[in-house]
């Protein structure tokens, strides 16, 4: 059945199936085709008539992922110039529903809103309308020239989240219960958002799944990458000359410089780009982030936010069993890894296994747990914070664990979704889909989901696995052997 609702740039006309509407490609921004790709968006202009939102729109410029995230992963690609678009989907749109605004992963260089398993039904099913946002990814969402415009990426997220406050009441959402959410680089996002003064008013709790407050880059750092990037393309490093080079030589050259950072570790070439594993991420420019986020959220920022956090047991092991780095990993080189992140007693805490599982301990604390932990640590006496960890370990690849992104289609309770069982494996658990999906609901209607608060008196973390459990401080050795160590 076709659905119509009328917005003040426009009527769109979606599907609703049982008591579930959707609404998909609505434009939020105009088109960066016409604006430009790497200048801040503008808001859509009016049409006239009845605009269909019946299939999702485009999706940002970015490759495809690089292998293995490729067999592991959806990676949409629809074509189109108006890819600032995103989807809704509603109980009632006559309502006043919690709203759950979905801000993708991919390192911040793939994903999109149309991904399968952040299909929205079941969170609409349950009285939450939810959204998911397209932003623009690697140097057309990222690279800082030195001039103003900053954050691109970041400023995408912002607009949908105003486009958010002034629409969504339209489709049956209380734009004063918006809870933002995200995963890895989204994750990340949500982290940047919770401490930027432009977001204020647009969010009023927040949830961080494998990403919090760690992961932005100073601007001397991120201008010499894309310094390099606009030489190896033969052009001036300025918005205006990057802009006349072709979108797909801008992509291919990217993404070799991207992995040349990535191999490399060479600190004193590219600074925070090469510690971080990502050559185009947020910058701390002074405007969208005054400072790495969680610094901002240790002052204060963002205290008046409930917040949910955490991470998978195993993230890392996505990026090093799959690949086979995992078994090629030596005594030598887990000891560099650790003196290189500062870590002196590396054996001691992490003892058990090959070095290559050790490794992906210690890196997946490094880069997700730590960071989790140190966010929720920094909010003491703020709003409510409450962990979790999703310790399930799929059944795709032997060794894989409770990899990075595993948990995201439990959260949207899509095990059934195309794709799915490439890595979850075969006959993912239902009930810890109904168990986790319930829990972001309670929070994203009433900012508890269900266990205690976390504080640094009383680490409280809701584990969630086969036989889920409430459990205080896990893993308090590996958690002090990072004090002091960023």
């Amino acid at each position: 059945m076709d659905t119509v609702v009328a917005l003040p740039s426009g009527s769109v006309r979606g599907t609703t199936t049982g008591e579930v509407s959707r609404f998909l490609g609505v434009p939020y921004a105009a088109s960066p085709a016409r604006t430009g790709w790497l200048q801040p968006s503008v808001p859509v202009e009016p049409w006239v008539g009845v605009r269909d939102a019946v299939s999702y729109g485009p999706t940002v410029p970015k490759n495809p992922y690089p292998w293995p995230s490729s067999e592991l992963l959806a990676e949409p690609e629809i074509s189109g110039e108006e890819c600032l678009n995103l989807n809704v989907w509603t109980p009632n749109v006559n309502g006043s529903a919690p709203v759950f605004v979905w801000i993708h992963g991919g390192a911040f260089r793939n994903g999109s809103g149309a991904v399968p398993q952040y299909d929205g039904t079941a969170f609409a099913r349950d009285g939450v309308v939810c959204v998911t946002i397209n932003y623009r990814l690697g140097v057309f969402g990222f690279a800082d020239f030195g001039d103003e415009h900053t954050n691109i990426g970041l400023r995408d997220q912002l607009a949908a989240l105003r486009w958010v406050q002034d629409n969504i009441a339209h489709f049956g959402g209380d734009p004063a219960r918006v809870t933002i959410g995200g995963e890895s680089a989204g994750g990340m996002s949500v982290g940047c958002l919770l401490s930027s003064p432009l977001s204020t008013g647009l969010f009023r709790a927040a949830i961080l799944q494998s990403g919090a407050g760690h992961h932005a880059l100073p601007r001397a750092s991120a201008q010499v990458v894309a310094t390099e990037l606009a030489q190896r393309l033969g052009v001036p490093p300025t918005r205006d000359a990057l802009a006349e080079v072709p979108p797909a030589l801008v992509l291919a050259e990217q993404d070799t410089l991207c992995q040349e950072i990535q191999l490399s570790g060479d600190v004193a070439r590219w600074g925070k780009a090469a510690v971080d594993l990502m050559a185009f991420e947020p910058v701390v420019d002074g405007d969208v982030l005054p400072a790495l986020p969680i610094d901002s959220v240790s002052t204060g920022a963002g205290r008046d936010v409930p917040v949910l956090i955490g991470s998978t047991a195993d993230e890392f092991r996505f990026f090093s069993v799959p690949s086979g780095v995992a078994a090629q990993v030596t005594e030598e080189a887990l000891a560099g890894a650790a003196a290189a992140y500062g870590v002196r007693d590396a054996p001691t805490a992490y003892p058990d296994g090959t070095p290559g599982e050790r490794l992906s301990a210690l890196m997946t604390d490094w880069f997700f747990r730590i960071p989790a932990v140190r966010l929720a640590e920094a909010r003491a006496g703020a709003a409510p914070t409450h962990m979790y960890e999703f310790a399930w370990p799929s059944r795709a690849i032997e060794g894989l664990g409770s990899c990075h992104a595993l948990e995201i289609a439990f959260v949207f309770d899509t095990l059934g979704a195309q794709g799915t069982e490439r890595l979850t494996g075969p006959n993912p658990p239902q009930h810890i889909a109904d168990e986790m999906h319930a829990a972001w609901v309670r929070f994203i209607v009433d900012g508890d989901p269900g266990w205690p608060a976390y504080t640094p008196d009383d680490r409280v973390v809701r584990v969630f696995d086969t036989d889920s459990s409430t459990v205080t401080d896990p893993r308090p050795i590996q958690r002090k052997l990072w004090d002091g160590v960023r």
